[in-house]
């Protein structure tokens, strides 16, 4: 399978969308105009009813789950829903799969949450049995091996909470084919406190998290930076600020690094769409519809 998608995507909590037929359609129709190639679920199930809305919506516009959850996902169920979405849109749909975090997962499934690398190698097993292919996947990967692992298994890497040094090793890890999407934080506010107070409130549910506090320890921060909701520093390092041009060279920055494609997340604040900045982005970053480079072999453009 090759897939087209252009450099910049948009992610989102699946939880954000509308419930609507109607307005979960027009959602869609309105992303796909702005021209942006990509859209990422944070929060989508193995029903993937939510991504099946959105491309049976558009014409072009690529779906990617961010991240599908191997502890709650039942493999046969996404086999069944993977291969009618691919019949019907082929080559549109990327799945994103992680192991999440121990928290989180033991709270929902009351199991022992177990070495994780070691469950997401059982998880691509029962992939492969099922027929889902390996250019059908990516995994949300940080750390080196679950990186090398995305190398060996899957089409790539989507990592999430990352900033370009991440990126450029990331790069390193998982050689020169494999598709790589990091996710990008965006506040498109100039007034430094207002930025980063909206900033801090998305950051800290993740600064308590090990996944992401050892990976950002990896990548030279220290627990001073961790604290009260993440330093001026962190804030910054993970959060792109300010105006576009601020915007824009921070994904120049991850793309210099390695990236084919970023995801961009807007923060607001609030919990509405952020439909003027959908608008305000895709006009500053000058995207046009439809305009689409191949990945995960490999995109530019």
């Amino acid at each position: 399978m090759t897939m087209n998608v252009a450099r910049t995507g948009l992610w989102m909590s699946a939880g954000q969308w509308p419930h609507g037929t109607a307005e979960r359609r027009d959602t869609a129709q309105e992303l796909a105009e702005l021209g942006y190639g990509m859209v990422w679920l944070g929060g989508a199930t193995a029903d993937l009813e939510l991504p099946a809305a959105v491309l049976e919506a558009t014409e072009h516009l690529c779906v990617g789950t961010g991240i599908l959850n191997i502890w709650t996902e039942p493999v046969d169920l996404l086999a069944d829903t993977y291969g009618m979405l691919e019949k019907a849109h082929p080559g549109r749909l990327l799945l994103g799969i992680g192991a999440g975090h121990a928290r989180t997962v033991e709270a929902m499934t009351g199991r022992r949450y177990r070495n994780p690398l070691n469950a997401v190698v059982s998880y691509l097993d029962a992939l492969d049995a099922v027929g889902i292919p390996q250019s059908a996947r990516v995994l949300a990967a940080l750390g080196p091996r679950m990186l090398g692992l995305a190398a060996r298994r899957s089409a790539g890497a989507h990592p999430y909470l990352v900033t370009p040094e991440h990126t450029g090793r990331a790069r390193e890890i998982l050689g020169p084919g494999a598709f790589l999407a990091p996710e990008q934080k965006v506040v498109l506010e100039a007034d430094s406190d207002r930025a980063r107070g909206i900033a801090r409130a998305a950051l800290s549910p993740y600064l308590d998290l090990p996944h992401y506090t050892n990976n950002l320890r990896r990548l030279g921060f220290t627990d001073a930076d961790l604290a009260a909701g993440g330093s001026d520093r962190l804030v910054d390092a993970l959060v792109a600020w300010g105006d576009m041009d601020t915007v824009r060279a921070r994904l120049d920055e991850h793309r210099a690094a390695g990236a084919n494609h970023v995801a961009v997340q807007l923060l607001t604040g609030g919990r509405d769409l952020p439909r003027e900045q959908w608008r305000a982005l895709a006009t500053g970053l000058d995207l046009r519809p439809a305009a689409v480079a191949g990945a995960p072999s490999g995109a530019a453009g």
